[in-house]
């Protein structure tokens, strides 16, 4: 079973940096690829970033490309993301999910378990 819990959430001004984290108290963190989405107000859920089970091949959204990093630690069954250079267009709830594909903007439909979100505002 996964269950996911994010956290580094919150304000920061534009230009800033978060880190994210998201940790799997369950036990099969590492058999799947994971990923990261986001969530504005009154906008859908958005894909930002996934990377496989091994933590090879990294996709990210072309918004966010050149300024977020994905990585994980299966030993520690952590999921991260590391985001600089923020604007306010990155003010959103970001979501840890994970699943069986990487490697492509993936849509919400094919992450198997998620976590509750933790909201990031970017802000002056």
């Amino acid at each position: 079973q996964v269950q996911l819990m994010e956290s580094g959430g919150g304000l920061v001004q534009p230009g800033g940096s978060l880190r994210l984290s998201c940790v799997d108290s369950g036990r099969t963190f590492s058999d799947y690829a994971a990923a990261w989405f986001r969530q504005a107000p009154g906008k859908e859920r958005e894909f930002v970033a996934s990377l496989s089970r091994s933590g090879a091949t990294p996709y990210y959204a072309d918004s966010v490309k050149g300024r977020f990093t994905i990585s994980r630690d299966n030993t520690k069954k952590t999921l991260h993301l590391q985001m600089t250079s923020l604007t306010r267009d990155d003010t959103a709830i970001y979501y840890c999910a994970v699943g069986r594909h990487a490697g492509y903007a993936l849509t919400p439909v094919e992450l198997d378990y998620w976590g509750h979100g933790t909201q990031v505002t970017v802000s002056s």
